[in-house]
């Protein structure tokens, strides 16, 4: 066992390991140290001080579920736009569950909307589930407010995929896009424009805002 792996199994809770373990199928059981997000945020935060930091994130791939939500979280905090792009191309093969895609959000991405476009485009159509779906949620991320086009829902649009956690996450985007850019988004729900897989309904008006986020996302999901 590692240094950094003894200081993480310091911070275990097994009742939430089996929890997490139940929510990520696919992941065995035993790669869960169990350790709870804000916990493991809060340690992130403090390890991007210590010099182990950038040995860890050339150390892949991890043994355990809660090292991959760590190296997620450690990449969200680099502050220079191509390293951070560096990280996380070499991060994203090895990334093998929806968690630990879903908790990366550098904040960086921000400050870099048209550079971030490309790759965006560019893992939105990898074969690889997690980098595909780590592509559709930062465009749904940075891209439906004030630097939305709508030519940019033809990314989603036109993934097309098998994967469970690939048609979740488009299925999500165009629920949100719904919320925020409803009368670009419409068309491909009224059109039938979007995979065959993705479940919908046809509203017949727009929603109020109040309701519009959650009664979207269940039309678009499912429940």
């Amino acid at each position: 066992m590692t240094l950094l792996q003894e200081r993480l199994f310091a911070m275990q809770d097994k009742q939430y390991a089996a929890f997490q373990s139940k929510l990520t199928p696919g992941v065995p059981v035993e790669s869960f140290i169990g350790i709870r997000v804000p916990v493991l945020r809060k340690f992130a935060k403090e390890f991007t001080k210590e010099a182990e930091c950038e040995d860890f994130l050339h150390q892949l791939p991890h043994e355990y579920y809660d090292e991959n939500m760590l190296h997620g979280l450690l990449i969200s905090e680099v502050k220079d736009y191509k390293e951070c792009i560096r990280l996380t191309d070499k991060f994203l093969p090895f990334v093998d569950n929806w968690a630990v895609c879903d908790i990366m959000s550098p904040k960086v991405f921000a400050k870099h909307k048209k550079e971030l476009l490309a790759k965006i485009k560019t893992w939105s159509k990898s074969s690889y589930v997690y980098t595909c779906r780590f592509g559709i949620e930062t465009l749904m991320s940075h891209y439906l407010d004030k630097d939305f086009k709508a030519e940019y829902l033809e990314i989603p649009a036109s993934v097309r995929s098998e994967e469970y956690y690939v048609k979740m996450m488009v299925a999500w985007f165009f629920a949100t896009a719904l919320a925020k850019q409803w009368d670009a988004t419409i068309p491909y729900i009224e059109q039938n424009r979007l995979a065959p897989w993705t479940r919908t309904t046809r509203p017949s008006k727009k929603p109020s805002r109040a309701t519009e986020s959650r009664s979207n996302r269940r039309n678009i999901c499912g429940p």
